[in-house]
Parts: structure tokens; C-alpha cells; sequence
């Protein structure tokens, strides 16, 4: 670095005036720019503050400012203001103070659609489809599902008071409870995959505290109550969380001392080892991890690292591809700023993080990488061929089915949401939440309900054809076919009864899985989704070919 001898006169800094001679002190040509560049950025908040023809609000010039500020970084380094501290918090430490509920606005009205098992508000009785009125009081007419939720969480062991519409009674009813600290789990649920080869399942939602002992529990538990010789560890859909909790979670199926990643940051504070602690559970588990284009970060290392150590083949998606480690530090005013620090590699050597995190597909996950920008490594043991460049790939390629328009515009109108609330006030218990399915004539009641209900849309056929008729009015070239089109548009067109029929598969898999919610909570959920999915049912086959999944790591 070149260090230059500048003399700097009367900066200004902050919106005080220093008139701090420095005369020849030795700074950085960056330290000047940095101190320059903050001197400019106050004086032009300063003059449009007080001489913009309209009226400013500082707090947002400000937060703009930041915003673009990070904005050409990397889209992981972020600024967290005071108000959003708690919700920070939260996903960090895997709780929060409040009554166990999730609330949604649903044509605004505020609905509740999850209670927490054992909550303040499942043992006073609050039901998912009651309709929220009042907190403490105050009408929440008018506002968000945010706010609403906000007056909910509060400190452990203070009272709120809420008031809904009971669903099944359309009674108004108030409830007083003691607010605790709901957990958020980690493991939102464990079980078996397939008794009779003995594999068991968990899933693994995120990376907050904690994450590696709920999983170690899970899976002592799955070892001795189903003596389990195999293993899927699910880690979908998990947006990462704690780099020390992926370690946790590594160190359950390989050797103490083992190196599972590394970081290299600019600041060398940043540069780290992370190996196992502990003495593993199980090092001969055969173990499959499932991962799709949402996994990331924490889960990335889990899945790489199972990868390279050949300790268990991974099934599914490429992942996401996100391989920066972030940091947060403090600010004033209860503000913080969660900053990357550093990038992460994997035992290969090879580190994940997409090559160009600007550019990603609609779903946020990493795009097509060129073959010349990326590079082959080894897994450590049978030498397989890994590579870098944007995520982690699959041992096996799983990709899953798309769900039908229909199946999903029942969902989003909050049709199959309605119906699960009104079976549950008729059935007061159901099947197992692994086995229960609705029969065929539960089915025709459900399309007889939705023979008043609005939910048209349009088949991805009609939306070509649309743009087709449209191109050809706006070339001038539709003439006298103007009927034919029309003709051709209504024998195309969906009947939405008949998609009812052809597409039931997928309308009663979204609908069994809500109903199953109502009465065994999230955890029966995740349990009766398992049983539709394509991605469990490849990872329960490679587990159950011995010599396949032998090949795949190599050893044979």
C-alpha cells in the first residue's frame, strides 16, 4: 500500500464543522477516500434535507441510502434496524416470546393457519381457522398480519388477551394467556421412511441453536426404539443458519477431528478450521441427504461435506449455492448490520458459492454455470470427482413433478384451506398421519362444495393461445380469422370439473395434507407428505440397494 503525506483542512464529518488541521499526517490514500466520500454524502443529505422543494423524511433518505449502500454487495451482507431486532433474534436462537400461533391475512381477515403443539394458545383451544378480532383489546381492523402478530409476541410470562371467531362454533370467544417462549424447532419431524428395511427420516428445517442435539436426539431415538440400519437426513427448503450447528450435525456420522469446513475472509480474524469435537453416534449408517434448489448455506455444508468424506450419497437438486459465512456486528441505536466476512470450502477444497450471485433463476437458486469456469476436485476417500462453481450436486438427480394449475389455484384461494377447517368439525379423529388418505366419496365432497366457489384460471394452452391472438391483432394479420380463433379458443378451453377429475391425484395430496395439519399439527404433516414424494421414494430405493449405494460412493 502506498502511503502519502496529505494535508486536510477544515472536513467536515457528521454535521459538525472540524476545523481538525492535520497537517502532514500520514494516512492512506483509502482513508482519505473514506473520509472524503462521508464528508460529501453528509453535505448532499445536509442540502436536500433542508432546500428540496417538497417536504423529506431523513430516517428514509437514510435507509435508502444504505439500501443502496448494500445493494452492490453481495445480497447476503444486510442492514438490521432496531424494529426488526427480535425477528433476528428469533431465527438465530430458534425462539421467540409470544402464544404459538402463525397468522395469515386472508381477504382481509386475520386468520390463524399453525398452532405450536403444548402453546399458550393450543391449550386455551385456539383452533387453525379462527378468525382473530381483538388483542388486548385493540380491533385489528385495518392492519396487517404483521402488526397483529407483533401485538401477540411479547415478553415470557406477561398476559395478553385475544379475542377471535371460533370456527367451528361462529361464536365470539376470549381467551387470556401467559406468553412463553415458543420454540421454533429444528427437527420439525422425525420418524420412519420404510419400517420393513428399517430406514429412518428426519428432517432438518434450519440451522439455529441447538440444531445439532435435536438431531442427535432424533436419531438415538430412531436407533432405539426401530433399531435403524439407514438413514435420510432431509434438508429441503432450509435456508442455512448457524455455520458451528452444520458442524454439530456432521460430527454425528463421522470421526472426531475431522476437518468439515474452512472460511478465508480479506481480515484474517475471519480464517477458520472448523473440525468434529465429539465422538460420533454412527460412522456406518448408510445415510442419504436430500436437498433441493432451496438448501442452503449451513445445509450446503452438511450436504458437501457427507459428499466429499464419502459418507453418504446426496439425492435430489443442485443446491442453491451460497458459500459466504456473515457476521453480525453491532451498531448504535439496537441497530445492526449482519456483513459477509468470508467465504467457506468444503473438505474437497472446493467451495460452493455461486460464481455470479447477481444473476440467479426466479426461485433465487444458482442459473447454468459454463464447464469453463468450473473446476473438478476429489472427495477424499474412492476419489470421486466433485466440483465447484455454484452449489452442491447430487450423487442422484431427483427432480419433482410439477403440481397441476388447478391443484394450485385451489390453494392459493384458500379453498383447501376452508375445506380441511369444515372436515375437521365433522371427523373428530382421523388415520395416522403417516396413512391417512381421503377416500373417493370424501372426494366428491369436496367438489360438491366447490360447485358455488369462484376459482377459475387458465391453462398454460390458453395463456399461449391468448398472446398468439393478441400478436396477431397487434401484427394486422388476424383479418377474417378472427372467428376461427375464437372457435379454436373454446374448444381449448378448460372445463374446470373435469380438471377436478383428471387431476385429482394433486388436488387430494394438497387437501389430505391440510386435513392431516388440523389434527396432528405440522409434524403430521411434513409425515403424510412423505408418502406422495418422489424425491423420499429415490432415497428409500438407493437405501434399499445395497450394491447401488456402494457404487455410488465409490467402494465398489
Amino acid at each position: 500500500m502506498i502511503v502519502k503525506k496529505k494535508k486536510i483542512i477544515g472536513i467536515t464529518l457528521s454535521g459538525i464543522v472540524l476545523t481538525a488541521i492535520l497537517s502532514f499526517v500520514s494516512i492512506s490514500d483509502r482513508e482519505f477516500q473514506l473520509m472524503k466520500n462521508m464528508d460529501i454524502f453528509f453535505n448532499l443529505f445536509r442540502e436536500i434535507n433542508l432546500f428540496y422543494v417538497d417536504e423529506t423524511n431523513p430516517e428514509t433518505l437514510i435507509q435508502k441510502g444504505i439500501a443502496g449502500m448494500l445493494d452492490s454487495l453481495d445480497p447476503y451482507t444486510s442492514f438490521i434496524p432496531e424494529e426488526s431486532k427480535e425477528d433476528f433474534k428469533a431465527v438465530t436462537d430458534g425462539q421467540y416470546g409470544g402464544i404459538g400461533v402463525t397468522i395469515r391475512d386472508m381477504d382481509g381477515e386475520v386468520v390463524v393457519v399453525d398452532v405450536a403443539r403444548h402453546s399458550p394458545a393450543d391449550k386455551v383451544g385456539l383452533k387453525v381457522g379462527d378468525k382473530l378480532m381483538r388483542v388486548d383489546g385493540k380491533w385489528i381492523t385495518g392492519k396487517t398480519d404483521n402488526d397483529v402478530f407483533e401485538w401477540m409476541r411479547g415478553v415470557p410470562q406477561t398476559k395478553v388477551s385475544v379475542t377471535y371467531l371460533q370456527a367451528s362454533t361462529k361464536k365470539e370467544v376470549t381467551k387470556e394467556m401467559i406468553r412463553e417462549m415458543i420454540p421454533i424447532p429444528n427437527v420439525p419431524y422425525y420418524g420412519m421412511a420404510d419400517d420393513a428395511n428399517k430406514i429412518g427420516y428426519i428432517r432438518l428445517s434450519n440451522f439455529s441453536a441447538d440444531a445439532g442435539k435435536e438431531v442427535k436426539e432424533a436419531l438415538l431415538d430412531l436407533k432405539k426404539k426401530h433399531r435403524i440400519e439407514s438413514l435420510i437426513l432431509d434438508v429441503r427448503n432450509n435456508p442455512g443458519g448457524l455455520l458451528v450447528e452444520a458442524v454439530e450435525v456432521v460430527n454425528l456420522f463421522v470421526p472426531r477431528g475431522q476437518e468439515v469446513v474452512s472460511t478465508h475472509g480479506r481480515v484474517k480474524q475471519w480464517d477458520n478450521i472448523y473440525t468434529t469435537r465429539h465422538e460420533p453416534v454412527d460412522t456406518t449408517l448408510a445415510l442419504v441427504v436430500v436437498v433441493n434448489r432451496s438448501s442452503a448455506s449451513a445445509s450446503e455444508i452438511v450436504a458437501g461435506a457427507i459428499q466429499d468424506l464419502d459418507r453418504g450419497v446426496i439425492v435430489g437438486q443442485r443446491t442453491f449455492g451460497k458459500g459466504l459465512v456473515q457476521t453480525t456486528r453491532s451498531l448504535n441505536y439496537n441497530t445492526q448490520v449482519k456483513v459477509t466476512t468470508a467465504k467457506y470450502y468444503i473438505p474437497s477444497g472446493r467451495c460452493i458459492q455461486t460464481l455470479d450471485y447477481s444473476h440467479r433463476e426466479a426461485d433465487g437458486s444458482v442459473g447454468n454455470i459454463p464447464d469453463s469456469l468450473i473446476k473438478d476436485y476429489k472427495t477424499l476417500k474412492t476419489k470421486r470427482i466433485v466440483r465447484d462453481g455454484g452449489g452442491v450436486s447430487p450423487d442422484i438427480e431427483v427432480v419433482p413433478g410439477t403440481i397441476s394449475r388447478i391443484a394450485v389455484t385451489l390453494y392459493v384461494r384458500n379453498l383447501i384451506f376452508n375445506y380441511a377447517t369444515l372436515y375437521s368439525q365433522k371427523h373428530d379423529s382421523i388415520a395416522g398421519a403417516r396413512n391417512f388418505a381421503l377416500t373417493d366419496n370424501e372426494y366428491a365432497e369436496f367438489v360438491a362444495y366447490l360447485q358455488d366457489k369462484f376459482f377459475d384460471y387458465q391453462t398454460e394452452t390458453e395463456q399461449t393461445f391468448a398472446k398468439l391472438k393478441q400478436q396477431a391483432e397487434k401484427d394486422e394479420s388476424i383479418g377474417d380469422a378472427s372467428a376461427e380463433f375464437d372457435a379454436l379458443y373454446a374448444k381449448l378451453s378448460h372445463d374446470r370439473f373435469k380438471d377436478l377429475e383428471i387431476h385429482r391425484a394433486d388436488v387430494k395430496e394438497l387437501l389430505s395434507e391440510e386435513i392431516v395439519a388440523r389434527y396432528y399439527y405440522n409434524a403430521g404433516k411434513i409425515a403424510n407428505s412423505l408418502r406422495y414424494d418422489s424425491q423420499i421414494t429415490a432415497s428409500v430405493e438407493t437405501l434399499r440397494e445395497t450394491d447401488k449405494y456402494k457404487t455410488l460412493l465409490g467402494y465398489e
